[in-house]
């Protein structure tokens, strides 16, 4: 366990135009600064409630975000809270609940500044999984800090095609050393293979190598993924709080943009609480917890809105090489990584569920919503009060 105030002080420093809020004693959540997200077709009516402090307006597909100006010290979350809640500051007489929402930062979830953390551990090299006999192509989509080269998949079709565009970036800051997150989406991606080893991977950097993104990033993504051939399974073993413990509307739209026959899974954070943590707790998501052994890993959260669990303690996978500054003890170097690694977090819970349901679907050539409900039946699988379903290694 590290210092969570000096990991705090780190994020704050590397991301100067983030913010800690805390709307509710006790329950603090990051936003950036001076923005609001806003769902497209509610973008008029937002901008027009909040022209006197509105200093510009950005347009994407289905997202705008609105930048308010700095010296106008513009509260974001009264702000959208007044938004969603009548319409506008200081009421309005259409009274039309608007979607918006603050831009929370996300953080990928071996680590996060309120919770516990854990860095990778060099590992042997483990034999890459056997693909059986698939009926049908499943395609998993990973949200996350991108892939790097790796023996398991490196000449796969899937991975050339998108190798540069998602490339892990290893040492940002440039000090010789691995990022706390570097390599967590190759370490994702292994996981995932292990249970679906016929998958085809689709991969899109949301968070950078520090562990840290915002959700603008995450609905980008989304919408990215709506617009093109439908994704069977989406993974993002990252999330938040959010400033009023409400999912966020403008992520809700993005989420059912893509349609029921598409299932999402999200790790459920490791605050060791059971606040809920998004998008894990939103209704169209499985949420998953972490298990150690036959019990909940001490780390991981839980509570109603969790769905399923699934190993999240010493799980092995894939990962980066890279040799870092620090020295040998015992004769054993800590940070010389040779494309594995072990690691904990309910990251690597979540796409073990990931996993099981497009090898499933691949193997039965039936819907990842077919898939997901079986795996996840509680009537055939056991079930953990505040965990979910029981989902094995």
């Amino acid at each position: 366990m590290f210092d969570q105030q000096a990991r705090l002080e780190r994020v704050l420093a590397r991301h100067p135009d983030a913010m800690v809020v805390e709307p509710v004693p006790g329950c603090p959540a990051l936003v950036r600064r001076d923005e609001i997200l806003v769902a497209g077709r509610d973008a008029g009516d937002a901008e027009a409630a909040v022209r006197r402090w509105c200093d510009s307006r950005h347009d994407e597909r289905a997202v705008t975000r609105l930048r308010l100006r700095a010296a106008a010290k513009v509260d974001v979350c009264e702000v959208a809270s007044r938004l969603a809640g009548d319409g506008g500051p200081g009421g309005n007489a259409r009274r039309r609940r608007l979607s918006v929402s603050p831009n929370h930062l996300v953080h990928g979830q071996p680590m996060w500044w309120s919770g516990p953390a854990d860095l990778p551990r060099p590992a042997a090299p483990v034999a890459a999984p056997r693909a059986a006999a698939a009926r049908r192509d499943v395609t998993v989509a990973i949200l996350d800090t991108g892939l790097a080269p790796h023996p398991w998949y490196e000449d796969a079709e899937w991975y050339r095609e998108q190798r540069d565009e998602v490339q892990e970036v290893l040492d940002a800051d440039l000090d010789f050393d691995l990022d706390a997150q570097a390599g967590h989406g190759t370490f994702v991606a292994g996981v995932v293979l292990r249970h679906a080893p016929t998958a085809r991977l689709l991969a899109r950097r949301v968070i950078g190598s520090d562990g840290v993104g915002d959700e603008l990033d995450v609905i980008r993504a989304l919408e990215w993924l709506a617009g093109r051939p439908r994704a069977d399974v989406v993974n993002i073993s990252l999330g938040c709080h959010t400033y009023d413990d409400r999912p966020s509307p403008v992520m809700a739209r993005a989420l059912a943009a893509l349609g029921r026959r598409t299932v999402v899974v999200a790790c459920a954070g490791n605050t060791a609480g059971d606040r809920p943590f998004w998008p894990a707790a939103a209704k169209p998501v499985v949420g998953v917890a972490a298990l150690d052994g036959g019990d909940r890993a001490w780390f991981s959260n839980h509570g109603w809105w969790v769905d399923a669990c699934a190993p999240g303690v010493d799980v092995t996978s894939t990962f980066v090489r890279f040799n870092g500054t620090r020295p040998a003890v015992d004769g054993t170097d800590p940070d010389d990584f040779r494309g594995y690694a072990t690691w904990s977090g309910t990251s690597f819970a979540a796409p073990v569920v990931a996993g099981r349901i497009a090898g499933l679907a691949a193997a039965e050539g039936i819907g990842a919503d077919e898939a997901a409900d079986r795996v996840l039946d509680p009537e055939t699988n056991p079930s953990v009060p505040g965990l979910g379903v029981v989902v094995g290694s």
